[in-house]
Parts: C-alpha cells; structure tokens; sequence
C-alpha cells in the first residue's frame, strides 16, 4: 500500500466517523478486546485500534466498528449492466457503492472506489444519505432491484441490509455484484435480504488469487454455498490475455461451474487495459468465441460474451436450451426483444431459470 496522502488520512478520519457496531452475526469476540470480522474470507483477526485488509472494518476498544450512512457511487443502471442476464430484461436497477475493497486487482475497473484508502490517484468522495433516500430513489425510478457494487459489498453488508430491509415492504429485490470473497457467516446474514449475487470468478490458479489478495478455494465455496442456499447467482469471469485466458484454465473455470449447476449463467467478458494492467491487449473476439464454446461444451445452458456489443452475434442473447430460439435479444446492455412467455420458451415450453418476475 502507498504512504498515505493528507488526502486519505482526511477521508481514513471522516469514513471512522461515520461508523456503527457490526452485526453481531459478523464479529466473534476473542481474547480481551480482540474481535474477529467475519464479513469476509480473510476472518481478519483484530486488536484494538487495528483494521482489517478491507480499511474500512476497524476495532474500536474492543468494538468492531462498520461502514454506515453515506454512498460514493449512486446511479440508476440498466440491469445488464451489472450483469444479470436472468433477472428482470430491460429493466433498471438502483446501483449504490462504499468505498474500499478486500482485494486489490490491478485490473480493477472501479479502482476509484474499491482502492480509496489504497491508491493517492482514487479521488471517490463519501456523499452521506439516509438509506431512506436510496430506497425512495429506486421507487422513483422504477426499479426492481437495488444493487450494492462498485466496491466490495462484502465488507459493507451492515448498510447494505439496513438499505435492502427497507426496500422489502416494497417489493424491491436486493443485489450483490461481488467478488465472492465470502464467509459462510456473511452469506446466512445476507440471504433473508438479498435475493441476486453476482460473483467473479477471476481465475482456477490459487497463485494467481494469491497475487489479487485472495484465496480461490474461498470464491469457489462461495459460488457452492450460495447456489446451494438459493441466491439466483451469475457468474463473471473478465478474460484477460496472458492471465487466464488459456483454453486450459477457461475449461477448468467452465466445468467447474457446471459442477455446481448448468443453469448459472456464465458471462466471459472483454478486458481493455485500465488501473494498473495497461500492458495486455484488449481480448479479441476470437477469444470470448472460444470460452463460449468451452462453457457450452462443459454443459452450461446460459452462456454469454460481454463487453464487445455487436462483434459477437448471438452470443449477447438468450436461446432456449430446448428448441435453439432467441428468447431475449441483446447489444451490449440493451434489450431488442424478449420472447419469454411466463419464464418458459413460448415454442416448446422449457423453463428457463432465472427471476422474471416481481413480488
């Protein structure tokens, strides 16, 4: 991490008072004033006056002190953008963020959130809100969702579910786009309260976890534990040339995920150079066909090629498994046409998973 700037000793100071006490799901009190966090896979063991990886999660005289009451990042989004392929074609979502992160990739393309506290170049700035505010932000917009990303919500959950009990009178479903670096703790507290959870699955190397902060084995029982608990989850892997873009590792990432469910829908995305990965081309259309092909040959029924809209054919849409039809039509994050009728392929009728509906 860079010395600190007077800047981020400011904002370090100004986040540490807008703070309040864990959830007592997430903490574990241990020897004296010890405390263990359990919001993420790190389970950072902490003494007084000492922060977790994230920066944000701090013991305060025995205390564990969390995020609370402000946003860096507030916008209504399409909701493929997030991407949900499966939940609600078309609509929008409420897209809210904090600041910090459990991970440092240098690739990362929210780095001015996620590495705040990290970076001196991060110049995201906290906007404090009720989380009323952002509940009625998302009703007047119209949206179904609200979705807590741009950084880690990990690391946030605390304020993520005082945002998402409010929403639920409502009939609001609440989101996670995530890395997945998650403990089982933090998965049972969320699942009354969030309903979608996005992850990223970066790699199959744990070395190459290693280098981003993680561990792989922690993302790989996320995904296990959150289909397992019925979270209707999507999974990202951005494909990056020269980092995980072998065929080997891509049919690894693909059966895998078929292992867990052949109905999660996978999404291989197009890296363009951004944070501090410049040095990597932008990946080619050849190479999103290709980890297609290998996610369809593992046998996942929804696979989709992001980030190049239009270079990819039809690999953007929907296509029922059981009779081959366009079933919702896509450019990037815009919705042409959606065919599905009641969740099911109006031709031969076969459910296609996925949440379609409100309430």
């Amino acid at each position: 991490m860079e010395s600190l700037s007077p800047r981020m000793i400011s904002l370090k100071k100004l986040l540490a008072e807008h703070t309040a006490p864990a959830d007592p799901a997430l903490v574990r009190a241990e020897d004296g004033q010890t405390v263990r966090c359990l919001a993420c896979g790190h389970r950072c063991r902490l003494l007084p006056g000492q922060a977790g990886i994230c920066l944000v999660r701090f013991n305060r005289e025995g205390e564990l002190r969390v995020p609370s009451g402000y946003v860096a990042g507030l916008a209504v989004d399409p909701i493929e953008k997030k991407p949900f392929f499966h939940v609600f074609p078309g609509r929008d979502a409420l897209s809210f963020g904090m600041l910090s992160c459990n991970l440092h990739c240098p690739f990362c393309q929210n780095w001015m959130t996620s590495q705040a506290l990290r970076d001196t170049r991060a110049s995201a700035e906290p906007r404090f809100v009720e989380p009323e505010q952002v509940v009625q932000l998302a009703l007047e917009h119209d949206c179904p969702v609200i979705t807590s990303t741009y950084n880690e919500p990990l690391i946030t959950s605390e304020w993520a579910v005082e945002i998402f009990k409010l929403g639920r009178p409502h009939g609001l479903r609440g989101g996670y786009v995530s890395n997945g670096h998650a403990s089982p703790e933090v998965l049972e507290y969320l699942r009354p309260y969030v309903d979608l959870y996005k992850i990223d699955l970066k790699a199959m190397r744990d070395k190459t976890y290693r280098q981003l902060g993680g561990v792989l084995e922690n993302v790989l029982n996320t995904i296990r534990l959150a289909k397992s608990m019925d979270f209707w989850v999507e999974i990202v892997t951005l494909v990056v040339p020269g980092f995980n873009d072998s065929e080997e590792e891509l049919t690894e990432i693909a059966d895998f995920i078929a292992g867990v469910s052949t109905d999660i829908p996978w999404h291989v995305t197009a890296f363009h150079p951004d944070y501090k990965m410049g040095d990597p081309p932008r990946t080619p259309v050849e190479t999103l066909a290709r980890a297609y092909e290998l996610g369809r040959r593992a046998g996942l029924r929804f696979v989709y090629a992001g980030n190049l809209p239009g270079s990819v054919g039809e690999r953007e849409s929907t296509l029922c498994p059981g009779c081959g039809r366009t079933l919702i039509e896509r450019s990037g994050f815009h919705v042409g046409q959606n065919h599905l009728r009641n969740g099911c392929c109006p031709d031969c009728e076969t459910r296609i998973p996925g949440v379609w509906h409100s309430g």
